[in-house]
This record gives C-alpha cells, structure tokens and sequence, in this order.
C-alpha cells in the first residue's frame, strides 16, 4: 500500500487524469515519472525546471506490501556522467521537492568534487511506529523499487539510513548498484569512516593557507589568522559529521589539533573555552548517539575539579550559535542555521551570531529553490560582506563522503567478487559467500580508500583556493556565487564536451518507393519528428517531416503519391562526433525541430530538440551557443 503521506500528498498536488495517463505498473511495484518537459506537472510537486535540471522525477511505491513503502528519486542530471549518484534519505515528512534540494547539492558537489557522476538523490516515506523487523522490510522493498532505475542511479546513506542499508540494497540490486557498503562487501562506509568530515577538516587546514589573501578585501583587513594549534571550533551538529570532524582534525595532524571548543545536538550545547574532551565525547557518541545532555549530567553536574567549572551546558541547543569562536562547524541537518530574518525559523538570526572568522559547512545546506536561494544571498550580504566571515559552502567542502563513494565505482569490482546472480536476494547465502571472500574484499576496500582520501585532499584543497581567489578577484560576489560559479562550470565544460553520439535517438528510415501514408504511420508509430527517405543502398537522399504531412493534407495531395512529392532533398545534418553545442547552432540558425546524424552517407540517428531538452543541459548550453 502507498504510504498514507505520501498518498496524501500526491492526491493534493497531482490531478487524477496524471495518475491515470502516467502510472506505470511493474507487478505490484508502480512509478509516476516526469521528465524535464513536465514544468507544470513538476511545478505542483513544488519543483522548478532550470537549466540544470531535473532530468527525471519518479514517485514511487509497493502497492501490495503489508509495510508502507514508497518514496521518491529524482535524478537532476547526467551531464558529468552516467549513472547519478546520492544517498538516500529517510524521514516522515519527505516529499519530491525535499528530494530535488538534495540532489541538485549533488550535481553541484559531485561537479566540484570532479567525479564523473551526476547528482540524484532518494527518500523514503518512513512510515510511523516502524519496528525493526518492518524497517528492514522498508529498505529492502524501497531497494527493489530504485532497481528500476539503477542505469541512471546509486544510492548511497543519508539521513535515516547508514551502510548497513546500503548493504541491503546490494543484496538485492547487486555490489556495483550501490556506494558505502561494509568493508566485507570492499566498501568504502562513509558512516563508519567519516567521509564527509574528512572533506570539513582538509578545507579548514587549506583555508588557514589561503586566509591572508581575503586581507585585501576591506572586511578582512583587520583578521588575524590562528596557527593551526590556537584555531578554536565550534561544532553544530555533533553526529555522524561533527563527531568525525572532531577525530578526524586530531588524527589528521595530533601536533596541530585545534580545540573543540563547542559542541551541540538535538538535547543541548557544551562549552568549554579551554576545549572540550572530543575523544570521551566521541565515544560516548558512538555508544549512545546524543551526548551533550548525558556527558554533564554522567561527567560534570556531581564532579568536583577544573572540568566541572570551565564546562558549560544549556539545553537550547540553538544557542551554541552565539558563541564565539575562530570557525563555525554547521553539520546538523539544518539548511537554515542562520538569517537576518527570525520569520523564517533559522537555527539563529544574524543579531545574536556570536563572533567567527571562517564557516565551513559540513551541512547540506544549498538549495536551487528561488526564494530560499534570496533568502542565502541576503545572509551572505550581512554575514560575509558586512560581518566578514568567510564562508566556505557546503557542496565545496562537504564532498568527502561521496568522493569516497565514488570510488567503489571508480575502482570497481573485479568480476570475481561480484555476487553471483543466482544468490541476490538470498541474504543468507551472500553471507556465506562474502565470508569465503572476505581477504580479497578487505584489500579492495583498503585500496579504495586509500585512492579516496589522495582525491579527496587534492580536489577540496583546490576548490579553497578557487573559492578564495575568486572572492578576491570579483569583490561584489558572494561566496554562494563563487561556489556555484566553480561548479557550473565543470559541469558546463564537461557537456559542451559531449558529442551527437552520446545523446542520439535512433531514426527510422524510409524507401523511396514508399508513399505519403507509408511515411504518415511511421512519424507515428515510431513517435519521432522526421523520417529519413534512404535508397536501396541506405544512403540519406531526404526527409519527411510531420510538417510536410501536414502540407500534403492541406493541399490535398493523394495519401498515395510517392514520397518525391512532400520530401524535402536539402538535408541539413550533422555527424556523430559533431559537438552538442554544434547541434544547437544549427537546429536554431536553421530553424529546424530535428536532423539526422550521419556517417559515411548513412543514417546512424537523430537529434531534435526535445532530445537535447531531455537529455541535455539545453538551457545552459543556449548561453554557449
């Protein structure tokens, strides 16, 4: 059965003619997909079509479980390589638009992190009371419905969901249609490892270089820079990303460690101005997840000694943020921590922000949606231009989790570990199988790893700098404009790149001897905007066109007259490895809807526009052409 919000929300948004028109039944398995050309559709499931995306929205659910599952993916585009990749997510009140928020943060981050993935994203509906039993019936049903898609997908943890999950779903989709599994599955486990963190941690170290740059700007003039050892943190958010920032920044350089001034959760915030414990607090985080709350009362409410007096503990965790240190740590799931406007619930307003000189935002916290992209702008205006504070944004630094990921694709699984298929959906016997392989697939995840971090350390390193140099170089932008800036134009760079072989739809062809009506059926049984007239040889010789159908009828001509009549012998086309940006210049200078592609005089495809709208960044290459 469709989960009850999730059924509640779509009959809200969606007309009954769209369900009726556009469900798609897979047994009990059903999808409500739209694409990129579905703008109204898209726009009442709160979703705005831009030049980036989506390429595809799919509501999607079990109709015949006893367990609620359903949920939704949208993949937001393919431009720096197929398949899109992003976790899933989790939680009650998930709904399509939370899901694009997310995945276009992963086309933006997987383009600054040059990965060749594109961005998507998942959620699961969670259904209410959920036993333990009945989660794993969840995660494993809702794994089922994404094998749909697992050409264009991978998903990955997110919120509510950890590498166990993901292990699940490789149970049933296979290793390679899915990222962060275990270590006994040759995984890179961004849980347990703490990738995203470790992306947090090298941006800080990279951003303390690159700082005395920014002092030429009027707001910076004035900053003094700690050494590594004096840098002060404060840490929103102290769970599966701010716990590991702590670790990490001590394992990362013990000489070097900052102190961990702050931190908070969901029951509170400590402080301590001569630093925190992070390795009690660690691991006691690990044992019990929220620890603010139960380290004071376990560790200093009835203790005596200089701890107990210098530590701090409110149970408004919100307030940490009027602290003061050198760097805030926002890695709560929280997209707006701060704002100059109260009305708009942020974790805190901007009057009451305690004094930092640097943000680094372990949170996703960007979205594509207009309003709440006004409302980032109009912080950034106060916080950095007037406050001045650096603020390094979440997709520029935050990508460690995925670029560890990524490389279980990147290095992939060697034919040998791949789970036979006569095993997959048989837990048992997978595990019995993995343990036969459990050497092999401890060195490839320690390999895996190992190529993660090297790609990690070079590619965040890199887009502090360019974050920082281009503040420098352009004083009126924002670090928000910078950063989707440096992102758009990886992605941009790597589709101009793309060819008329890439994106190409098969064209069907016709012979001269056929007639009018021959050419008629075939624009509609094949559902394409122009067929191709080919001698006996195949050579291309002309076109038809629904236009040229069209003009036929309106003049009468007889449904049996030969094709020479209504085709058009002036083709223009282009040819496979014709960039897609040559194909748009002609389409348009042309004003044509469609042409061939073709390579030594034959037919090979087509390209129309609403291929290029459909499988193409065409919005954002209309600005290149």
């Amino acid at each position: 059965m469709i989960p009850s919000r999730m059924h509640q929300f779509l009959h809200d948004t969606l007309p009954e003619s769209v369900w009726k028109n556009r469900l798609i039944k897979a047994g009990p398995l059903r999808f409500l997909e739209f694409g990129p050309l579905d703008i109204d559709r898209l726009q009442r499931l709160g979703i705005k079509v831009d030049r980036l995306g989506p390429r595809l929205t799919s509501c999607m659910w079990n109709e015949d479980s006893p367990v609620e599952i359903g949920g939704f993916l949208v993949v937001d585009n393919l431009a720096m390589g197929q398949p899109s990749m992003g976790g899933t997510r989790m939680l009650p009140d998930i709904t399509p638009d939370i899901i694009h928020n997310l995945a276009r943060g992963m086309t933006l981050k997987n383009a600054a992190a040059d990965l060749p993935f594109g961005g998507g994203k998942s959620g699961i509906v969670r259904p209410e009371n959920l036993s333990k039993t009945d989660r794993h019936e969840v995660i494993k049903g809702f794994g089922l419905l994404l094998k749909r898609y697992k050409e264009i997908y991978i998903p990955g943890p997110d919120v509510g969901t950890n590498d166990a999950d993901m292990k699940t779903f490789a149970m049933e989709n296979g290793l390679n249609n899915v990222v962060s599994k275990p270590a006994d599955m040759g995984g890179n486990r961004i849980d347990e490892l703490g990738g995203a963190a470790n992306g947090v941690v090298v941006a800080t170290k990279a951003l303390l270089e690159h700082l005395p740059k920014l002092k030429q700007l009027p707001q910076f003039k004035d900053m003094i820079i700690p050494k590594p050892s004096d840098l002060d943190i404060l840490i929103q958010g102290f769970g599966a990303v701010g716990a590991h920032v702590a670790r990490i920044f001590h394992d990362y350089d013990p000489e070097n460690c900052p102190v961990i001034k702050g931190i908070s959760d969901e029951n509170g915030y400590l402080l301590n101005t001569g630093g925190l414990p992070w390795k009690d607090l660690f691991d006691m985080w690990k044992e019990f997840g929220a620890v603010t709350q139960k380290y004071f009362h376990d560790r200093i409410l009835h203790k005596d000694g200089a701890e107990s007096t210098q530590t701090f503990f409110s149970n408004s965790s919100n307030n940490l943020l009027t602290e003061s240190a050198f760097c805030l740590v926002p890695a709560s799931p929280v997209f707006n921590y701060l704002d100059v406007d109260a009305s708009t619930n942020p974790s805190m307003t901007t009057e009451r922000m305690g004094k930092w000189q640097i943000i680094v935002e372990g949170a996703n916290t960007y979205s594509p949606n207009p309003a709440r992209k006004a409302e980032r702008r109009r912080m950034e205006r106060h916080v950095y231009r007037d406050k001045g504070v650096l603020i390094a944004t979440d997709y520029l630094v935050n990508s460690g989790g995925v670029i560890y990921a990524a490389h279980e694709r990147i290095i992939p699984t060697p034919d040998h570990l791949l789970i036979p298929k006569n095993l997959l959906g048989n837990p048992a016997a997978i595990e019995g199988w993995l343990e036969k392989n459990q050497e092999d697939f401890a060195m490839l995840a320690e390999t895996r790893r190992k190529a993660a971090v090297e790609k990690l350390e070079t590619v965040i390193r890199r887009n502090m700098e360019e974050l920082i140099d281009g503040l420098c170089k352009d004083a009126d932008s924002l670090p928000c404009e910078i950063a989707e800036k440096i992102s758009v134009q990886r992605i941009a760079s790597m589709e101009k790149s793309r060819t008329a072989r890439d994106i190409m739809e098969e064209a069907p062809t016709i012979g001269l001897d056929k007639s009018v009506t021959d050419a008629a059926q075939l624009l509609v049984d094949a559902h394409v905007p122009i067929v191709n007239v080919v001698s006996k040889k195949g050579k291309l010789i002309g076109i038809v066109t629904n236009w040229d159908i069209t003009k036929a009828m309106a003049s009468k001509l007889p449904m049996d007259s030969p094709l020479t009549k209504i085709m058009t012998a002036d083709v223009i086309t282009n040819y496979p490895d014709a960039t897609i940006i040559d194909c748009i210049r002609k389409l348009e200078n042309h004003e044509i809807s469609a042409m061939p592609i073709v390579e030594d005089d034959k037919v090979v495809g087509v390209i129309s526009g609403d291929i290029l709208a459909k499988r193409t960044l065409y919005r954002l290459l209309q600005t290149m052409t």
